[in-house]
């Protein structure tokens, strides 16, 4: 009489397949929170930066015209620069908020145009410090 070993067969049990998924779900729920924190690090940073930028043009302009620039298109027009930046916040390079200058009661005149003197963004979300985008 011939005994017939049986080979074990190749492959993955259930349990296991299970235990590895759990292990991949875990990890990815402690590595999201910290990929959104880090994302909105850098939009900050990118905020940051363009606005820096801006109002160094706007000062620039200022110093070489002798009057602020009358909107951020002005900028671009003038060559200043190739184009309006996108505001990392709201995704889009139109929603921009223009300061104007206030002038004192004297210089108003009928018609007169006042130019913009600072750019903020247009987002009314909060920062990682507390602080509203608006206000920067």
């Amino acid at each position: 009489m011939k005994i017939a070993f049986r080979r074990p067969q190749a492959g993955f049990t259930l349990i296991e397949i299970i235990i590895v998924f759990a292990l991949i779900g875990i990890l990815v729920g402690l590595a999201l929170p910290q990929y959104k924190t880090s994302l909105k690090k850098a939009r900050e940073a990118v905020l940051k930066e363009n606005l820096f930028i801006m109002r160094k043009l706007i000062g620039q302009y200022y110093t070489d015209k002798g009057k602020y620039p009358a909107s951020l298109r002005m900028l671009v027009e003038d060559g200043y620069i190739r184009q309006i930046p996108v505001d990392p916040t709201t995704r889009s390079a139109s929603t921009w908020v223009e300061i104007r200058e206030t002038p004192s009661f004297e210089e108003m005149q009928p018609g007169m145009e006042f130019g913009i003197i600072d750019v903020r963004s247009g987002s009314k979300e909060k920062g990682l410090d507390g602080t509203a985008y608006d206000t920067w």
